[in-house]
């Protein structure tokens, strides 16, 4: 099945590395005109830039846990692109820490830097986001979510709650959003060959963390974003509101 998404404008959160790169490339492949955003590695995000095919592309550097500077993103992708027609809300953070060692300073530091980024940033995002599809008549939003949202995540209690509230957002906003045209979706892989996951895929947890999919495998990040550019293609409105899980069935939920 072709996906064309020609004309559209498309912002990706987190976009100079990972799945938010395999998303972007996928993106412009279909014809977008795709805002690639990224925190610090500003050569990162050229270089994906500079990977993309088409034309139209720019890149954008924010904070997402910092209100403001996702006031300014948002309004600098609506600027320059002319439109965004699909949200992609990929960026996060994952940090490990043995809980009960910490001090209470150190567990607050934790919690709200993750829950910051990862819940606070994609709502604020979504919201700005949605008031402009409103305008345009509809659009699309599609968060990355975690296995770890359901599974729960005790070295990474912050993440695994932030992308709980994500899932939640993600369903609220898609009851919200319906009748005016924005349609909201929510990915739930499991562990992909990311930086991210570097951490877990060297030495002996590696087979471990592979064999927890009959696949024996962990999933790519082109896996991750196919399903996306599926969701973002037309027909599949009544996919609103949906969790789906990418996890090689290392996960199973009823």
């Amino acid at each position: 099945m072709e996906i064309s998404l020609e004309s559209r404008g498309v912002l990706v959160t987190g976009a100079s590395r990972g799945i938010g790169r395999a998303i972007a490339k996928g993106m412009a492949g279909a014809g977008a005109r795709v805002a690639i955003h990224y925190l610090r590695n500003q050569k990162m995000a050229q270089d994906v830039l500079s990977d993309l095919p088409g034309k139209g592309h720019i890149m954008l550097q924010a904070e997402i846990g910092d209100k403001e500077q996702t006031r300014r993103l948002a309004e600098q992708a609506i600027g320059r692109l002319g439109r965004v027609d699909i949200l992609v809300n990929n960026a996060g953070i994952f940090q490990e820490y043995p809980v009960l060692d910490l001090n209470y300073e150190e567990w607050c530091g934790a919690w709200e830097k993750t829950i910051r980024t990862n819940l606070s940033g994609a709502a604020h995002l979504s919201f700005l986001m949605a008031k402009h599809m409103k305008e345009m008549g509809g659009g699309k939003i599609i968060n990355i979510s975690s296995r770890g949202a359901f599974r729960g995540e005790p070295d990474a209690p912050a993440y695994g709650a932030s992308k709980a509230g994500l899932n939640s957002l993600g369903q609220s906003m898609a009851k919200a959003f319906a009748p005016f045209g924005i349609m909201v979706y929510t990915l739930a892989p499991g562990f992909v060959d990311t930086d991210m996951a570097a951490y877990a895929m060297h030495g002996d947890r590696a087979k471990e963390i592979r064999n927890q999919s009959p696949l024996q495998r962990i999933a790519s990040p082109e896996e991750i974003a196919r399903t996306a550019l599926f969701l973002a293609g037309e027909g599949t409105d009544y996919l609103t509101g949906c969790i789906l899980d990418i996890n090689g069935a290392s996960y199973l939920r009823t």
